[in-house]
């Protein structure tokens, strides 16, 4: 009922109705509906998103990535790299580094705006990553144990959080079908299983939107600041590219 209910806010929303019917008849077709307006000296949407990053990546470029920006507004998410085997950190230090994470943005003057990180299609993770790396608790559960730390930061330091990884869960299809929102063989031609479709990109897009305009956080001078889910496929084909697309359109 839960999910449900969360969906149909989504689809259902005033900012996401306007943004539909101004030229998208679906998320699939999003994209081809917007128009882009001419940059201001207030940039809309900043992609500072790199491929591979963990807490750590982030704490080493934050001030030149984010600060330096004077953002109104941070998306963040990270952790998926954390919390696997190539670029790993311990639970435990993944919190402090979160929490340090947050704790400089918000001394910036920015709001944030957390979000959960997504789930993967776990046949495929474990042709990646070492299925042994992921004992005892098994990758579900690590992933489990990484959005309660987010969940969790988000009320210690009163920030917004946005649930993706449950919206994904509900209706991303996340499996070997070609709908799926994350990679696959058939609708992408490899064995990802982590990162997101255009489709996916575009879903998160829609997302963050309605949330930041339910919300009334700013509209402009946003950060995303993140990993390669945040960096997508370049500067259009990710989710701020999308999110930029919705806000300017």
């Amino acid at each position: 009922m839960q999910r449900r209910q969360v969906l149909k806010g989504i689809l259902t929303s005033a900012a996401g109705l306007a943004a539909l019917k101004a030229g998208a008849a679906s998320v699939a077709d999003l994209s081809a509906g917007m128009i882009f307006q001419p940059e201001t000296n207030d940039p809309v949407v900043i992609n500072s998103g790199i491929g591979g990053n963990n807490t750590v990546d982030l704490l080493s470029r934050i001030e030149k990535d984010c600060y330096a920006h004077k953002p109104k507004l941070t998306v963040l998410m990270i952790g998926t790299n954390d919390m696997n085997s190539r670029k790993h950190v311990p639970l435990e230090q993944y919190e402090k580094n979160l929490s340090q994470i947050i704790s400089g943005i918000k001394g910036t003057g920015s709001k944030i705006l957390l979000m959960t990180i997504l789930p993967f299609y776990e046949p495929y993770l474990v042709t990646r990553h070492p299925a042994d790396f992921y004992q005892p608790e098994g990758p579900v559960k690590r992933r489990m144990q990484v959005n309660e730390v987010i969940k969790n930061a988000a009320k210690k330091h009163k920030t917004h959080l946005l649930d993706l990884g449950m919206r994904f869960e509900a209706i991303g299809k996340i499996g070997t079908d070609k709908d799926s929102l994350i990679k696959n063989e058939v609708n992408s031609g490899s064995t990802d299983g982590i990162h997101p479709t255009s489709n996916g990109y575009r879903f998160i897009g829609l997302t963050v939107y309605d949330y930041i305009v339910y919300n009334n956080l700013p509209k402009t001078g946003i950060v995303c600041f993140g990993d390669s889910i945040t960096h997508g496929n370049g500067p259009t084909d990710s989710y701020p590219g999308y999110l930029k697309k919705l806000l300017i359109g």
